[in-house]
């Protein structure tokens, strides 16, 4: 089977490494990859948003399967797209894909359908949410409503603080067309808990739950970020829990789509909180995580590519998905200044790599055969083990292995959690 992959990060990466240890697989195109990429599939520069140009391809290389990871091509309708064309695609149609496309919709769907998430108002008139501001609680969290790259929430300490991030997003347009509503938001608390699940629409199996690390410095300290590395699974996610998020959360938001009309196959990801109140749903996003995708796949013990094709033809069955009940850490090293400013166009020097480690490049561009630092996150260090905490020190020392000029990476990855381990 000829495959592509539409997406160029370290997720992509983990999606085309997986991908190839399928059954059946001759050929993966990824579109546009990134040098480290390149080094297990053909790249061509395409960008993921350029939907005609992706359809053109597919129809011209004869792709058998399409496995589309980002969200704004999913936003836009690029499974839509493709199906058209007679291409079948791991990933939702644009009226699935809105769950995550729109924060003001999963929002009113939750609300709709009883499925446990913070109280919030949503705007649309500037004056009206700076009104409101005078009466909430803080802190107290804004969103923009549409896709922001990741950067479209923030959480607000004062009222003060409140107003300048409703002007930003909604006068200002830092987000453009994406900020023209917003939700005002309560302040939850709890652990954080990542679960990403694969579903065809009637069936939700979710993956091995994991801990991403969003600050950049130690400590969870400094700017938020794309993530600065994760672990798998999340030891906050006790089987209780995880029981309780199938009936409440996970079904529920699937039999709510289907109901809706907007039926959601692919990879449904979860972000949740675990109250004091009992867990609930921070935000759905319409595809694997990045980098949560790095320390779940790896632990992955069957065929992803029959587990994709399953969702899309609505057969999938439990048993069709198995993961390792070992652990799985994976440490992001970033160029230095990042989320800001940052330097790139470095040499990476990359480590012989042992049993259950791996690396997973994120912004590389490859100039004449070598490797080059071309991005804020450049790649994750990886290592599976039967504890956590060998994966976690496993995972350091390949990091510590891999050498690039202004290389920066948190100490402290997993750190939380193996604290949580040892109450």
């Amino acid at each position: 089977m000829k495959l592509l992959v539409v997406g160029g990060g370290g997720r992509e990466h983990a999606i085309i490494k997986t991908l190839k240890k399928s059954e059946g697989v001759e050929k993966i195109y990824a579109l546009p990859g990134n040098g480290g990429i390149a080094l297990d599939a053909e790249c061509y520069p395409i960008k993921a948003t350029e939907l005609d140009k992706i359809v053109e391809f597919a129809v011209e290389k004869k792709i058998d399967y399409a496995v589309i990871a980002p969200d704004d091509p999913l936003v836009m309708g690029l499974v839509n797209r493709l199906e058209e064309v007679g291409v079948p695609c791991f990933g939702p149609r644009s009226e699935a894909a809105i769950i995550e496309g729109s924060k003001v919709f999963s929002k009113n769907l939750m609300k709709k359908y009883g499925i446990p998430t913070g109280d919030s108002v949503t705007f649309t008139n500037y004056d009206d949410a700076v009104n409101y501001l005078k009466t909430t609680d803080y802190p107290t969290v804004i969103k923009a409503d549409g896709l922001a790259l990741g950067k479209g929430v923030i959480i607000a300490g004062t009222y003060e603080e409140a107003v300048s991030a409703v002007k930003e997003i909604m006068l200002d347009k830092v987000f453009g067309a994406s900020g023209n509503s917003i939700l005002i938001e309560e302040f939850m608390t709890g652990p954080e808990v990542s679960v990403l699940s694969f579903t065809d629409g009637n069936v939700v199996i979710p993956m091995v739950s994991s801990m991403d690390h969003k600050r950049a410095k130690d400590n969870d300290e400094g700017l938020n970020t794309g993530g600065m590395g994760t672990i798998a699974p999340n030891p906050y996610y006790t089987e209780e829990i995880a029981k309780e998020c199938m009936e409440t959360i996970f079904v529920p938001t699937i039999k709510a789509m289907k109901e809706e009309g907007r039926t959601f196959k692919g990879c449904l990801y979860f972000g949740l909180m675990l109250t004091p109140k009992g867990p609930k749903v921070i935000e759905y996003n319409c595809r694997f995580g990045d980098p949560e995708t790095q320390v779940v796949l790896p632990l992955l013990e069957s065929d992803l590519l029959k587990i994709m094709q399953a969702t899309t033809n609505g057969t999938l069955t439990e048993d069709m998905v198995k993961f390792s009940s070992g652990a799985c850490a994976c440490v992001v090293m970033a160029s230095n200044g990042y989320p800001q400013k940052y330097q790139s166009g470095f040499e990476i020097t990359l480590p012989t790599l042992g049993a259950n480690e791996d690396v997973f490049v994120a912004g590389a561009k490859l100039e004449g055969g070598v490797l080059k630092t071309a991005g804020g996150r450049v790649l994750g260090a990886v290592a599976s083990a039967s504890d956590l905490e060998t994966a976690v020190k496993n995972a350091y020392q390949v990091a510590n292995k891999i050498k690039f000029e202004n290389a920066y990476m948190r100490s402290d990855i997993g750190k939380r959690a193996l604290s949580c381990l040892k109450k």
